[in-house]
């Protein structure tokens, strides 16, 4: 059994293990390594992402909370915390923002959250005309979203690679919270 299993993060998330990992690391100097405990503090800024990408092809990166409020009760399944397409190799940067990145943020006493990031391959250059574009200063649309109905809307297949962390509340998140207006 896979750590994503093991986790739940299948079928919670998505479907099936992705065959590849995505390496994440972030400016604290942590990285995600399949399950192992962050804290907010340590994500709050933007990681560097990179996972086994071709030559010429175009990616959709998602990094998404499938335990809000809880992982007990996860009535706003799924928070979603970044979402970037039309990423070309691996150029997150590049890529068409639809959702700026927000860091994990868990309510107190709500227990680990697992952080899940995937990457699918897409079929092309994809026109998101209809996708909101959220701000990191905001919490509107995030909640409720399902990375696996958007990538069946935008023929996106199965997630070609994944990673997660798990993570509760600290310090940090206060701050967070004002920073998005819902403090």
């Amino acid at each position: 059994m896979t750590k994503m299993e093991e986790h739940g993060v299948v079928p919670d998330v998505i479907d099936v293990v992705p065959a590849d990992s995505i390496e994440i690391s972030y400016p604290s100097g942590v990285t995600v390594n399949h399950g192992n405990i962050l804290t907010p503090t340590q994500v709050k800024n933007v990681p560097t992402v990179k996972w086994p990408a071709k030559d010429g092809a175009l990616y959709l990166l998602c990094m998404t909370d499938p335990d809000v409020p809880s992982r007990k009760e996860p009535t706003f399944r799924d928070w979603h915390h970044w979402l970037v397409g039309n990423i070309s190799g691996n150029d997150v940067a590049k890529g068409d923002v639809l959702s700026a990145y927000v860091g994990s943020g868990p309510a107190k006493d709500t227990g680990l959250h697992r952080y899940v990031f995937v990457v699918y391959q897409q079929p092309g250059k994809l026109d998101f005309a209809g996708v909101p574009r959220l701000t990191n200063k905001s919490v509107d649309n995030r909640a409720g979203f399902s990375i696996k109905k958007f990538a069946e809307k935008f023929n996106l297949g199965q997630p070609i690679a994944g990673n997660f962390f798990q993570a509760e509340f600290d310090d940090y998140v206060p701050t967070l919270y004002k920073q998005l207006g819902a403090a």
